[in-house]
């Protein structure tokens, strides 16, 4: 009988994979829950700028692009949260595939050896198929990971420039720092997750 060794190697790797897969969708929903207290801390910076008048109008402003942000943000992680369900279900059918196979194996020791290389050699097929999917899957995710990234490094320099307005605020200067400082605190906690998510074995295959 022909050997298939591809699928069933494939078994210990894939399995691997659903569980990195699992730990960037966690981290992925932990900056969702994040980007939503971006918004409504950047609603509060907008009633406080106001209260402040007119030496806080450069940092209402910028308030105001945190909440656009945030809205970016939540877009970007709906795309990868996308990519991760079809990077699941791609893995997962790997899997049962592999255990078809094994079981057909196993079988195959009692039936006519021809017709099982046969239909070994269509389930080798559809399994290459999924890896090549899976592969580019893969890709997709780590432009999408880059994306993300580079948005929040834009959020890094709005927290920054929100600190320099908020030295503009008069008698609402120290709140208003306040403020700034908890939105470069949050930027750099997504900056941390997204920094964790690109290191994923998933991408390095280490």
């Amino acid at each position: 009988m022909t050997n298939f060794p591809t699928t069933i190697e494939q078994g210990p790797q894939a399995g691997d994979d659903l569980l990195r897969i699992v730990r960037i969708n966690e981290e992925i929903k932990r900056v969702v829950g994040v980007s939503f207290k971006i918004n409504i801390m950047a609603l509060n910076a907008i009633f406080l700028a106001k209260r402040a008048g007119t030496s806080a109008r450069g940092f209402g402003v910028l308030s105001n692009e945190f909440r656009v942000f945030s809205q970016d943000l939540r877009t970007c992680m709906d795309t990868l949260t996308k990519l991760v369900y079809a990077c699941v279900n791609e893995v997962s059918v790997m899997l049962q595939d592999m255990r078809f196979t094994r079981l057909l194996i196993d079988a195959g020791k009692l039936a006519p050896q021809d017709a099982l290389t046969a239909i070994l050699a269509r389930r080798q097929g559809k399994s290459e198929k999924h890896e090549a999917q899976l592969a580019s899957l893969r890709r997709q995710l780590k432009l999408a990971m880059e994306d993300a990234f580079r948005m929040v490094e834009l959020g890094g320099v709005l927290a920054k420039s929100a600190k320099i307005e908020a030295a503009y605020g008069q008698g609402f200067a120290v709140p208003l720092a306040q403020v700034s400082g908890e939105f470069d605190n949050i930027v750099e906690e997504i900056h941390l997750s997204l920094e964790a998510l690109r290191r994923s074995a998933f991408f390095t295959g280490n």
